[in-house]
């Protein structure tokens, strides 16, 4: 069954994976644990958030378990999306999710 075109966009390549990684000096962002990994989407997979390394970053289980499920949530997408700011200070959260072309 091939994939949609929203599950390709919103997938994270391994190429985006070593990118973000390198970024993000191997550890997690957040905590600074080096058991991390590259795969937290600021804007959610779920809200069509992008696999891009403008939307992608290296967390620890704890800190992504943190973001996704508690209340720290609100304060936590704040830490994230000011780190991203400061490595893409121009690029809006409409560039990190996913819209259907109309064909």
């Amino acid at each position: 069954m091939a994939k949609s075109e929203q599950t390709k966009a919103t997938s994270i390549s391994r190429y985006t994976k070593l990118t973000v990684w390198e970024r993000d000096n191997q550890c997690c962002i957040l905590c600074g644990s080096n058991q991390a990994m590259p795969t937290a989407h600021y804007i959610p997979r779920s809200k069509g958030g992008k696999g891009i390394e403008q939307n992608v970053v290296t967390l620890c289980m704890d800190c992504h378990h943190r973001l996704d499920n508690t209340i720290e949530r609100k304060e936590l997408m704040l830490k994230v999306r000011e780190y991203l700011d400061w490595y893409y200070p121009s690029f809006t959260d409409s560039k990190r999710i996913y819209k259907k072309e109309n064909k």
